[in-house]
């Protein structure tokens, strides 16, 4: 039984994308091999729409980058090489939780210290730095984004880090280490400056929780997608 042809335009609505996107991801090489009628015509059918469909879930679920090297490896006949970055997507997506639920768990440990808890003495950059174990250059960058506000010393201008300044260097450091952009990390510094508790900050975990287990429902439907696509019936 021949196989409906399908236009452009039905591939466009069925992803709900522009006739040029269609003509772009062709070009891109994301859909199979469309051939073309005696006079140039392209035409389509039922698989090239389900290629559309099934890179337009990976993209949403893995990203861009990664749907296009699926895609790829699918239309080279390399499934194993498509499920191996199924697989590295999963596995980035687990070690996110796990730093999450670590990050977690240590910032509340640390948002219930007290400055006395911390290092009493005033410290020089470096001496923080080697403390946290970072660069003097990323406490330089988060001072600049306006995490960090050290003193400094009237003669020489070095910055002085007293013992919530140190707190608050901890805590960007391990927010970083989750991955959090440094716009993010503000509110939940100023919410644990202003109230002295940890409620900003298990706000900002908790919509990262939510925003992994968004991904991870994105990527079982793409899964769903790509088994269908790359598992046609014969």
């Amino acid at each position: 039984m021949e196989s409906p042809r399908l236009r452009p335009v039905d591939l466009a609505r069925a992803a709900g994308v522009s006739t040029q996107q269609i003509r772009n991801y062709e070009e891109a090489g994301l859909l199979p091999p469309v051939p073309r009628t005696a006079t140039g015509y392209r035409t389509f059918g039922p698989r090239h729409r389900d290629a559309v469909l099934t890179y337009r879930a990976l993209a949403h679920g893995y990203g861009p980058a990664t749907a296009r090297a699926v895609m790829h490896a699918v239309h080279a006949d390399d499934l194993p090489g498509a499920l191996a970055l199924i697989d590295a997507g999963h596995a980035a997506l687990h070690e996110q939780r796990r730093s999450l639920q670590a990050t977690s768990e240590a910032l509340e440990a640390l948002a219930g210290q007290t400055p006395g808890a911390l290092p009493p003495s005033d410290l020089r950059i470096g001496e923080v730095a080697d403390l946290l174990g970072v660069r003097t250059s990323a406490l330089r960058v988060w001072e600049a984004a306006g995490l960090l506000a050290p003193g400094r010393e009237r003669v020489t201008g070095y910055r002085l880090f007293g013992p919530a300044d140190v707190r608050d260097a901890r805590f960007v450091q391990m927010l970083r280490q989750s991955r959090y952009p440094l716009p993010q990390i503000r509110p939940v510094l100023d919410g644990l400056r202003r109230t002295g508790s940890a409620e900003a900050l298990r706000e900002a975990v908790s919509r990262r929780h939510a925003e992994l287990a968004t991904r991870a429902a994105a990527m079982l439907t793409a899964s769903s997608h790509l088994h269908a696509y790359a598992t046609p019936p014969s």
